[in-house]
């Protein structure tokens, strides 16, 4: 059946379209195959973040370290609690959950009484940012305290190294002691995003779930899965404190971004949709070592006149713009051993982009060697005394 129309959403679509026109030469719809000069990212809020979605780097932002109200986007760590739990699990929706299944909540309208499984209340919370849903699988996955659950949620941010970060209810919800930033949220995302179920969930534009007497139809509000055909997720989240605020990610070739915008000053989708054409335009993912190139050499113990060539095990690839300033910091092992196979490890290449360590690769020896005589090694002591 097909879905209604949605004017907004059709309103927003358009806008969008004519917004990307000017970056097609080289965004996400026609992307070059090098980064490119672009002018600097400006977006109007009170914090905000690009990141690469892979390796977790910052690319820019403001206000990124600050502690600021969070809305549901809170959801993206309650999601990553449930899904350490067992999902196939059935939940009986509780008066106390169904409680804030009313407008003046984000709700999908459980009913106490309700069964459902874990899997389809997170559903729920990540596709339709339903309050009462996440407070039913808070429940239950705190054997029936939310308050454990929520304890759940802030021993994960513990873990993580979350410093701005500290959660006071599992949906979002004002309160002093709700706080993130905008570095946090980022890296919750790029975690989040490495989980199979996650990322199907947030990318998701329509699902339905089931209780045994009726089916709830969800409707993704990241409009940007509807609008932007590059976006992969991720949640919305609005409250009076936080403001219009979206962590959204979105993917290209081999790049992929994480764009979190808190307290928008603008559009919020507008603003995510301009940060990765940005993105997708000034960076470009390229083999900054090539596995098996020589980087290094070094002389045969015990032999004058004999090198090995040693070479990159393994290829590092990392982000660039359009002139980095990439080092290779190259070590040898100062003593070889007397013998070496192909492959045997003898140094290090290490990376680092504009002054920032991106990746290392062992340094191997593309061909062995023998171990030395005694003849020749008197020899070439003998050489040396004489040379």
């Amino acid at each position: 059946m097909p879905k209604p129309i949605d004017i907004r959403r059709a309103a927003l679509t358009a806008a969008l379209a004519l917004f990307v026109l000017p970056w097609t030469a080289g965004g996400a719809w026609a992307q070059d195959d090098a980064a490119r000069e672009v002018p600097a990212l400006e977006v109007s809020a009170g914090a905000w973040a690009v990141t690469d979605l892979e390796s977790g780097e910052y690319l820019a932002g403001n206000n990124a370290s600050k502690e600021v109200p969070m809305a549901s986007t809170t959801k993206i760590m309650a999601a990553l609690v449930a899904l350490e739990a067992d999902l196939d699990e059935e939940v009986t929706v509780s008066e106390e959950a169904a409680a804030f299944a009313v407008p003046a909540y984000s709700n999908v309208g459980l009913a106490p009484g309700d069964v459902l499984s874990a899997r389809e209340l997170l559903m729920a919370s990540m596709i339709s940012s339903g309050d009462d849903a996440a407070y039913a699988l808070a429940e239950h996955i705190g054997d029936g305290s939310v308050e454990s659950f929520v304890g759940m949620m802030n021993e994960k941010a513990e873990e993580m190294g979350l410093r701005e970060t500290s959660f006071e209810n599992p949906v979002g919800f004002d309160a002093r002691g709700h706080h993130t930033s905008a570095g946090d949220l980022a890296k919750m995302t790029r975690v989040a995003m490495q989980n199979p179920a996650f990322r199907e969930m947030v990318s998701t534009q329509y699902a339905t779930i089931a209780t045994p007497y009726r089916e709830i139809p969800l409707t993704n509000t990241n409009e940007l899965l509807f609008a932007y055909s590059p976006a992969t997720g991720v949640k919305t989240g609005t409250t009076p404190a936080a403001g219009e605020s979206l962590v959204s990610s979105a993917a290209s070739g081999d790049e992929a971004y994480a764009f979190v915008i808190l307290d928008a000053g603008e559009d919020r989708f507008g603003a995510s949709v301009r940060a990765f054409e940005h993105a997708f335009a000034a960076y470009d993912r390229t083999d900054l070592v090539v596995g098996g190139k020589k980087y290094a050499g070094s002389d045969v113990p015990y032999r004058r006149d004999e090198r090995i060539e040693l070479v990159a095990a393994e290829s590092v690839e990392g982000l660039v713009d359009a002139s980095p300033r990439v080092e290779r910091e190259i070590t040898v092992t100062k003593d070889l051993p007397p013998s070496a196979r192909p492959g045997t490890r003898l140094g290090e290449v290490v990376v680092k982009v504009d002054g920032e360590r991106v990746g290392e690769s062992p340094l191997v020896a593309r061909r062995g060697y023998e171990e030395a005589s005694l003849w020749e090694r008197v020899w070439y002591t003998v050489e040396g005394v004489f040379a």
